[in-house]
């Protein structure tokens, strides 16, 4: 007689489940062995890894690698997170830092690290480890550059949780190698993806801490230990942060976007401070390598006129802070050094600027018409909002910026620059009614002092353009 088969054991029922990391379907026992295997590694009992004669750093086992790096995929989840923290994961990881010779090794241990500090708990618990943090921070001496990437972006997790930034930031103030090893990163790396990650730490960290960013800008006198392949100790260069910032932003200027932008906020966010302006046009050079690598990028790279309007949306931000930092060049101590340099026949031709400032305001007066258009219509469905979205503020600022600085060049104008804007196309009755439309009322006295200029260049152009606007008439 057929009967039904029997149940499954409870019993094993009850033992798979136990083995599980919380909700998950990984295994603690799993973890554990690998975790032990960890330790076998960095224990004294183990024979040091030999190094080639060459001087090669070992590699490490195959085996090893893919358990340890389903581990950092798997750390990822929070209940796995949490249960690497109960079992110290975070002090084993430090004796990986100080004893492996494997950079492998060192890298995904670092990245665990990471994805385990995106929890909150976990990052405040590992932030408050002062010896663990101090270790992390040498990890940017690294001479391994997908560990510097990891390490990188485990301090940016870090120092955006509002919970312990500051202690991130505190700690940082008070390592003066950092400040060296980051120069050293964006001096001379071409890894372009580590360059934007350290460029986001230190746009963080300056956002965060004026006071921070103001030693940074001072710094440069001091010398501190960097990377070495050897592991012994090495000096670095004297080290500029604006020469350095200068040579990242070169290198990821044409691969990514983003990144540009950020190294750009950076310079943006010196020219917040007299100190920082001043670092920047008190260079060497006196400051005509920042001055040349933000014209260039605006005259030929951004918001050109083969590109459709829209684009001003998409590089709005770039756009804001680069023309930030040129008008606070402009409008610095040197204004007459970079009068004289833009009137000269030099690379810094004059009105290709004004041109490009131009054009970006046409191409704002466009998405203004069509945001006008989607307000009204959004007023219609819902009425009582009357706040700027995020998109309409940001215009708004680049707007700002770039009639500030147009109204500041046109004062400078003479009448042989206007005769080289108008026979190169930058200036017409088109042009100029656009730069007339967004400068009045407020910057009166630039317009008309280019209107005076503009009579001795073309009088029939300024005759149309003062009947345009009557409240120009002599």
């Amino acid at each position: 007689m057929d009967r039904n088969p029997s149940p499954p054991s409870s019993e094993a029922e009850e033992e798979e489940e136990s083995d599980a990391v919380g909700n998950t379907v990984y295994s603690k026992h799993w973890l554990f062995s690998i975790l032990t295997r960890l330790i076998e590694v960095i224990s004294p009992e183990k024979t040091e890894p030999t190094v080639s004669p060459a001087g090669m750093q070992t590699e490490l086992d195959e085996e090893m690698e893919n358990d340890i790096c389903k581990v950092w995929d798997m750390s990822m989840d929070e209940d796995v997170a949490l249960f690497l923290q109960e079992f110290n994961a975070p002090d084993i990881f430090m004796g990986v830092f100080a004893k492996s010779k494997c950079p492998r090794l060192t890298e995904i241990c670092v990245g665990i690290l990471g994805n385990m500090a995106c929890f909150q708990d976990i990052c405040m618990s590992i932030s408050k480890d002062e010896n663990l943090g101090q270790v992390l921070l040498q990890r940017l001496c690294d001479s391994d550059s997908p560990t510097l990437l990891e390490t990188s972006r485990l301090l940016l997790t870090c120092l955006s949780q509002p919970e312990v930034a500051n202690v991130w930031v505190e700690r940082i103030r008070e390592n003066p190698s950092v400040y060296d090893c980051v120069c050293f990163i964006m001096s001379s790396s071409t890894n372009v993806e580590l360059l934007v990650k350290v460029g986001e730490v230190v746009d963080k960290l300056f956002d965060l801490d004026e006071e921070l960013m103001l030693n940074w800008i001072k710094n440069g006198t001091c010398r501190s230990v960097g990377p070495s392949v050897d592991d012994s100790p090495e000096e670095l260069p004297d080290f500029k942060i604006v020469p350095c910032i200068l040579e990242a932003a070169k290198q990821v200027r044409s691969d990514n976007p983003e990144g540009l932008d950020v190294y750009m906020h950076i310079l943006q966010l010196l020219t917040t401070v007299d100190e920082g302006i001043q670092a920047i046009v008190q260079a060497p050079d006196g400051g005509k390598e920042t001055w040349s690598l933000l014209y260039d990028l605006v005259c030929d790279e951004l918001c050109q006129p083969d590109d459709p309007p829209i684009i001003v949306q998409e590089q709005k931000t770039v756009l804001a802070s680069i023309l930030s930092v040129l008008s606070a060049m402009f409008a610095s101590q040197t204004e007459q050094e970079y009068t004289k340099m833009r009137k000269s026949k030099s690379s810094f031709s004059y009105m290709p600027l004004i041109g490009s400032l131009i054009r970006i305001l046409q191409y704002m007066e466009g998405c203004g018409k069509r945001s006008v258009d989607d307000s009204k219509e959004s007023e219609q469905q819902e009425t009582g909002r009357a706040d700027l979205n995020e998109e309409d503020f940001h215009l708004k600022i680049l707007k700002d910026i770039c009639c500030e600085l147009l109204s500041n060049m046109l004062q400078e104008l003479t009448k042989e620059n206007t005769l080289e804007g108008l026979h190169q196309g930058h200036l017409n009755e088109q042009t100029c009614s656009c730069a007339f439309q967004n400068l009045l009322p407020l910057y009166f006295a630039s317009v008309e002092s280019f209107l005076e200029v503009l009579r001795e260049a073309d009088q029939t152009l300024a005759v149309n353009l003062e009947k345009r606007f009557p409240s120009l008439k002599v």
